[in-house]
């Protein structure tokens, strides 16, 4: 308990981890307010078609797609501090332009190009983080990066939802360009980064000299050499290709359940959110050493559950069913996140973060092609209620078998031994 509690006193006084962590927090607690309002803005006011929303994910998805990995190399070649306040300065003018669209053809465009500066920001924050902290406390920012994510969650909604009972959803989108712009300032008020590992800055320097496509085969390298990231980018992608079917077409299921009440998504968003804060409390006291398998697993058939409950809801239905339903998905949704990332960051040498999460990001964001519309095709012709019921139940079987086969696909035992050979392989 004592050295827990060093370690968590240690990290919360790093300054300059404490600053970065803030200025994210700031950017997650915009995007779910801008979130929300889109999808109340595209639904509910502009009463798009259910492909029509699936198109939002693809236009997301495509940055992530062509500039995933490579976006990922260059964030480790980079000045990460600096890479960080170029994607939040230049979010924040994309998020003005997106204030003013007028219509899906302007949106769509306008959303892309914000996602790519997302596909940069996001490996650059966390290669910038596991630089600032030691090994021992990867658990602690992880959850920490959580708490943020899940926290937002319910702030956002919130707020977003009361301010949409008074405002149009573009006072939401204006709101998340003056967080963007706090988050810069932030990030600018940082002059030296100071590390706690001196290997690490002296393995970002031989990175620089390294040409940028030699990094990228060495990334890409890395990671099909280890057999537990491996496991583990396969298992984040076949949960995310069962689940991105639904998950842009919450505003079609909700506009047949609650069509007079615009603002009952934000409140089940909100409710995910506070189960998610939970949970990634819980895992932050429990040992790493349980194994990723029962954790990945797990939050799954939660998730799945939730999903199949929500399909099974009918209109008229108390919202205290649609609080709890969202709380338990948020459970699941915050059980696997955490673990899927602190899996990625402690099986990762500091020196390849910015490339493992770049990879990662072009993998998961692969299925958001294909997902988004195959579910407004399957809704658009099936209807919401059934298409989530049968989802979520087929998320609960691949969650069961990341449970029960979680010691074949994740052997703790030899994860430390598998990591090191490769990392001694690219040095």
């Amino acid at each position: 308990m004592e050295i827990s509690t060093k370690q968590g006193t240690s990290l919360l006084h790093n300054k300059t981890y404490m600053r970065v962590y803030t200025a994210f927090a700031t950017a997650s607690f915009g995007d779910w307010f801008d979130a929300l309002a889109i999808q109340v803005l595209v639904g509910y006011r502009w009463q798009a078609s259910p492909l029509m929303l699936a198109l939002i994910p693809v236009a997301l998805a495509l940055p992530s797609i062509l500039l995933g990995s490579v976006a990922g190399a260059a964030a480790d070649r980079m000045n990460k501090l600096k890479l960080m306040r170029i994607c939040d300065l230049l979010t924040a003018l994309l998020t003005l332009l997106v204030l003013f669209a007028p219509s899906m053809v302007w949106l769509l465009p306008l959303l892309a190009l914000r996602s790519a500066l997302s596909t940069l920001n996001m490996p650059a924050q966390q290669s910038l983080t596991r630089s600032l902290v030691r090994e021992d406390q990867l658990l602690q920012a992880s959850s920490l990066n959580g708490l943020v994510n899940q926290g937002s969650k319910i702030a956002g909604p919130l707020l977003g939802g009361l301010a949409l009972a008074f405002l149009t959803p573009q006072w939401c989108i204006l709101l998340n360009a003056l967080l963007r712009g706090c988050s810069y300032l932030l990030l600018l008020s940082i002059k030296n980064i100071r590390t706690d590992e001196a290997d690490s800055k002296l393995s970002e320097a031989q990175e620089g000299k390294l040409p940028l496509l030699t990094m990228w085969r060495e990334g890409w390298g890395f990671l099909l050499r280890s057999r537990l990231l491996l496991t583990a980018m396969f298992f984040g992608l076949a949960g995310s290709m069962v689940i991105q079917v639904v998950d842009f077409q919450f505003t079609s299921l909700f506009r047949i359940f609650a069509p007079e009440r615009e603002a009952l998504l934000g409140w089940m968003v909100a409710a995910t959110g506070a189960g998610a804060v939970l949970i990634i409390l819980v895992l932050n006291k429990l040992k790493s050493e349980y194994g990723y398998g029962w954790k990945l697993g797990l939050g799954y058939v939660l998730i799945g559950g939730a999903i199949a409950a929500l399909g099974l809801l009918q209109p008229g239905a108390s919202i205290l069913w649609v609080l709890f339903i969202g709380f338990v998905l948020g459970i699941g949704n915050g059980m696997f996140m955490v673990t899927f990332n602190y899996c990625l960051q402690k099986e990762t040498p500091p020196h390849m973060i910015g490339r493992i999460f770049g990879i990662q990001n072009t993998v998961l964001s692969a299925v958001l092609i294909v997902a988004p519309l195959l579910g407004g095709v399957l809704v658009q012709y099936a209807g919401p209620a059934r298409i989530f019921v049968n989802i979520g139940l087929l998320q609960v079987l691949l969650g069961l078998t990341g449970v029960v086969f979680g010691r074949q696909l994740w052997p703790v035992a030899g994860s430390k031994a598998e990591a090191a050979h490769p990392a001694a392989e690219s040095s």
